[in-house]
């Protein structure tokens, strides 16, 4: 086949009028704003149970304000930065971090074409027919947020978390995309509503079941979680690419790295657990599906602390073993055997 340059390498699946595009966006950016302090709240107090212990319990009822709190705190904070740091990368880095996290959740979708008001509105900010490639493209940028804040930030504990991400996050993501072709041969489709809706009679966590869970593996090291937490390992580098940071810039790495794992949920959620499909042909009114898929991404969230709150943290050695020599492998034999079925069942 000879690609015609004049070809587009996306098509928007579902058109919209521009006041609806700039509602939705709002409306994704305070969905994000609301979840990432009830993550942050859920994770304190999980892992208060886990450790024989309360959490937080003192700003409003039951602690239920502590995240609003630690939120002023930061951002009434001086900001300040070090002498031998750049000045305009040390700001723009944070920047980049959050404006990925955001662009990558408006590609979820939260539901189908509704109509509302007379009006077809999509539950989703933006239908690609590349939909994976996108959420990619923009871990891409995220990745340049890390870096660039370890080495602007002019110290040897930020530039070595940042080194650290580089080979991290280059390592599982190869891993991770792999198991998402594997849904994606299964699909016949990139678009992320498309995917959902060929799981009407069987969620893909069942044939899919090898490449969802490297796709869970590797999440973890995308995300920097434990026990993958390397990047920012406090007994080692202190704070890892964030060590210099302070107040509002912060907030910023901070809020995207929560958002991150938001968004892997929804990843996993669209591609391997039906979206707003629910199980056993149950079939709720519409305005349920956000509902639906936001739910599922908390479970997925939920496992994520479970894990932090039990698996120590691995040596960086042993990370990078795992992902070269036992995910690789695992993930690329998984692709070439869905193959071999679609082909023999079409």
């Amino acid at each position: 086949m000879i690609w015609d340059l004049q070809t587009p390498l996306a098509v928007v699946g579902y058109a919209e009028a521009w006041w609806i595009q700039i509602l939705k966006s709002l409306v994704i950016f305070a969905v994000g704003l609301q979840l990432v302090p009830l993550v942050l709240m859920m994770e304190r107090k999980i892992l208060g149970r886990f450790q024989n212990r309360y959490g937080p319990n003192r700003v409003g009822p039951l602690g239920a304000f502590t995240p609003i709190a630690d939120i002023i705190k930061l951002l009434t904070k001086e900001s300040f930065r070090p002498r031998t740091s750049i000045g305009w990368l040390f700001t723009l880095a944070p920047i980049l971090s959050i404006i990925a996290a955001v662009a990558a959740l408006a590609l979820v979708p939260f539901g189908n074409v509704v109509d509302i008001f007379g009006t077809p509105v999509g539950l989703y900010g933006i239908d690609v027919t590349v939909g994976p490639l996108y959420v990619f493209a923009l871990g891409a940028i995220a990745f340049y947020g890390v870096m660039l804040g370890g080495w602007s930030s002019g110290s040897k504990y930020s530039f070595l978390g940042s080194m650290r991400a580089a080979a991290q996050l280059i390592s599982y993501e190869v891993a991770q995309g792999m198991a998402l072709v594997g849904v994606i041969i299964t699909a016949q489709t990139m678009s992320l509503t498309e995917i959902v809706e060929a799981q009407q009679g069987m969620w893909y966590v069942i044939p899919q079941f090898v490449g969802f869970l490297i796709f869970m593996i590797a999440s973890f090291a995308e995300t920097n979680r434990p026990p993958f937490d390397l990047v920012e390992a406090d007994a080692e580098l202190v704070g890892g690419y964030m060590t210099e940071y302070g107040g509002g810039r912060f907030a910023l790495y901070f809020f995207a790295e929560y958002l991150n794992v938001l968004v892997v949920s929804a990843i996993a959620v669209t591609c391997f657990l039906g979206g707003w499909l629910l199980p056993f042909g149950i079939d709720p009114p519409t305005w349920v599906d956000p509902f639906v898929v936001i739910g599922k991404m908390l479970a997925f969230v939920v496992f994520f602390i479970w894990v932090r709150a039990t698996l120590p943290r691995l040596r960086y050695d042993q990370l990078m073993a795992f992902g070269w020599k036992v995910l690789l492998p695992l993930a690329t034999l998984n692709v070439l055997v869905t193959a071999v079925v679609v082909v023999a069942w079409s």
